[in-house]
């Protein structure tokens, strides 16, 4: 798509740096450079002020990851877009039936309401919860890292949605404060939400979960 509008040497590229390597690498491989900008703390997804911040008169495009079920803010990233003569283009993530969806919202809302000790997401406008991801906030200590350890003990699956940002990977590493990014990198946790959890495994999940209030800062 890139190539395709023209994009290529000596052109900018704005990508998130919290998510997967490959926009990054698809940017590198039309030629043009990509260019990091922080995200939005609620939704995961890049954050148009930092966008913004990030322009300079060789950006050609701005590639918008929408993010564990939640959507960027659309119309203030297409708005920028068209103040500044920009391409802003999306990457979606996979669709799940209408079933499915409706499934994970219910279990989130049951995680909602009876998670203690760690801060549940942002329900936001028609959040799908590809993933349920929560904060585990640090106070010096690897919080989230040993809270993970101690969940998985306890027989539930987690996973860190985003070991290292892009950012600080060998090959597209910067020198650029994405402080958002790295909180997020350092706090997140993906709990299990899918349709296929019965009511026992939600009790599991949430029982496996408080126990461990005391790794966390008491408040936030």
């Amino acid at each position: 798509m890139l190539r395709a509008a023209g994009v290529g040497l000596g052109d900018e590229v704005v990508v998130p740096a919290f998510g997967n390597v490959e926009v990054a690498e698809a940017v590198a491989k039309a030629g043009a450079l990509p260019v990091f900008a922080d995200i939005d703390p609620a939704t995961y997804c890049l954050d148009a002020a930092a966008v913004e911040a990030a322009l300079t008169p060789r950006t050609a495009a701005v590639v918008v990851v929408h993010r564990f079920g939640r959507l960027a803010d659309l119309p203030r990233l297409h708005a920028l877009g068209q103040r500044h003569g920009l391409l802003v283009l999306e990457q979606s993530e996979s669709e799940a039936p209408y079933d499915e969806i409706a499934q994970r919202r219910e279990r989130a809302g049951y995680l909602h309401a009876k998670l203690r000790g760690v801060r549940v997401p942002d329900d936001g406008d028609g959040h799908t919860y590809q993933q349920y991801v929560v904060r585990v906030p640090g106070n010096g200590r690897p919080d989230r890292d040993a809270f993970a350890r101690a969940v998985r003990a306890k027989g539930v699956e987690c996973r860190v949605p985003v070991k290292t940002p892009v950012h600080r990977l060998p090959e597209f590493r910067r020198c650029v404060a994405l402080p958002e990014t790295e909180r997020a990198s350092d706090e997140t946790l993906a709990l299990p939400v899918d349709a296929s959890l019965t009511k026992r495994d939600m009790q599991r999940i949430v029982s496996a979960c408080n126990a461990l209030g005391g790794l966390l800062q008491p408040a936030f």
